[in-house]
């Protein structure tokens, strides 16, 4: 043994049996932990209606995998074709699979692109022993419950969760013991608490609705001691006076709001007058308006329009075509406007009203007309706006509660220099069936856009167009 070298000591016995036992513990200790991490990973199945909601939605589980049955894609191959927001929404999905597989099968489960994130696969068997097709009947759905099954049987260490926009499939799921959600990205929290807008102050002094009457505006640290979100409106109220007012949040003010008449349209309440003055306000660009049937939604946004025509070179009139029966509007006879003339008689409605205001021999009578002639005032539908630059108009969406957020988006983004757009609806008024309250696209809009410089929104409560419509609001 070469000189000043030790033999390595080997440690007490009791020593030894400690680091023993410690290297066991770990090894537990991480055993255990990666078999609570395979636990707690989750696999989603995601149903058609959630791609036709969202292309992207397979990127948005986090770490957990993501499959969808082959059913899925035969479905979608149906879709592909079309200038609908769906027609999109497919052809993007299956660039996205496409690209993902170039060099891999997609019954094999491939990493998604991104940090943290999960697997991808293709589920093609749907032969589950628990056969949804016996208990249900012979349809797409129900193939794809019988994958989701089957993935559950073949993965039991796994938890697998069915993801649906079809509430009615849901509850087949969870009929059968299959854990069922909701596709939750894009849904608001809670309705109840939805931005609405506008308050009303109580008890305000009399000095401030003084100097806001003889002003015009007043400090808002005056009224209240943080500062509301821009463009939110108020209704003031000491013991004998009120003030209609909204916060100019460049300026740090209060300013007075006074009821404005456009195209033979007065506003017949508070939140009427709030709409309009939003409307035809030419710093506020995106205007939102919520409401129950009879509130003045589209009749204000479409006469505060008229009242801008000189600013703008067009208005644009468009609502989502909600077919009937499920069947698409090329099953109507006639054109493309003779097909989308019974889902927009509702503006014509509109229109015809505010130029009954007049009579025939007046100026803006013949105006209006000369308008709709010359395409100045257009009624367009939603499914051709996509690609397009509009520049230099006013766009009204009315229904807005009936599209999604995605499409809410595509709309928006089509903005271009001095475009005004005008979103007018009614969230508990849905005529989507993958749609509700908490997920369509004014809801969505409202709660992303409120407090932005450029936004203001407005929720009228009040019915004005007759004491019978109210009644149907109020009581049945």
């Amino acid at each position: 043994m070469p000189k000043n070298t030790k033999a390595p000591v080997a440690p007490p016995a009791a020593e030894a049996t400690t680091v023993k036992a410690g290297k066991k513990a770990s090894a537990k200790k991480q055993s255990t932990a990666t078999a609570a991490n395979i636990k707690s990973k989750k696999v989603f199945v995601l149903d058609t209606s959630v791609i036709l909601y969202d292309h992207s939605a397979i990127q948005n589980f986090k770490e957990h995998d993501v499959a969808i049955p082959i059913t899925v894609l035969e479905e979608l191959d149906n879709f592909k074709k079309g200038n609908d927001i769906k027609n999109f929404e497919a052809r993007e999905f299956i660039r996205f699979i496409d690209k993902l597989s170039a060099e891999h099968m997609l019954q094999d489960w491939l990493p998604l692109n991104g940090k943290n994130k999960g697997k991808f696969k293709v589920l093609m068997n749907n032969a589950s022993t628990q056969d949804a097709t016996t208990i249900f009947g012979d349809k797409n759905d129900h193939h794809i419950l019988n994958s989701a099954l089957q993935l559950q049987a073949d993965e039991p260490q796994h938890k697998v969760v069915l993801v649906t926009k079809d509430i009615n499939l849901r509850l087949k799921a969870r009929a059968l013991n299959l854990t069922s959600e909701d596709y939750e990205t894009g849904k608001i929290r809670d309705v109840n608490e939805l931005y609405t807008g506008n308050d009303i102050l109580e008890d305000v002094p009399a000095v401030i609705i003084n100097e806001l009457y003889e002003k015009g505006s007043c400090a808002i640290d005056k009224v209240l001691p943080t500062p509301p979100t821009d463009n939110h409106y108020f209704v003031l109220k000491s013991f004998k006076n009120s003030v209609l007012a909204y916060y100019n949040q460049a300026e740090k003010q209060l300013e007075r709001v006074d009821k404005q008449l456009a195209y033979g349209v007065k506003p017949r309440n508070a939140e009427q007058t709030f709409a309009l003055h939003a409307i035809l306000d030419p710093r506020i660009k995106l205007i939102s308006i919520q409401g129950v049937a009879g509130t003045g939604k589209t009749l204000l946004a479409l006469a505060g329009a008229l009242e801008q025509r000189r600013e703008y070179k067009q208005i644009y009139l468009a609502r989502p075509v909600v077919p009937l029966s499920n069947k698409d509007i090329g099953y109507l006879p006639g054109d493309i406007k003779s097909k989308l003339n019974p889902y927009m008689e509702p503006l014509w409605d509109n229109l015809k009203y505010i130029q009954n205001q007049f009579s025939e021999t007046s100026k803006e009578f013949q105006k209006l007309r000369d308008m709709i002639e010359l395409e100045k005032l257009m009624i367009t539908p939603l499914a051709y706006i996509r690609g397009r630059s509009l520049s230099n108009i006013i766009f009204i969406v009315d229904e807005a509660q009936n599209l999604t957020p995605h499409e809410v988006k595509t709309i928006i983004s089509r903005a271009g220099e001095n475009t005004k757009i005008i979103f007018t609806g009614d969230i508990y008024q849905i005529d989507t069936p993958y749609l509700d309250s908490q997920s369509n696209g004014l809801s969505y809009l409202i709660d992303r856009a409120k407090d932005h410089p450029l936004y203001a929104h407005i929720t009228l409560l009040k019915g004005e167009r007759s004491e019978l419509a109210n009644l149907a609001n109020e009581l049945l």
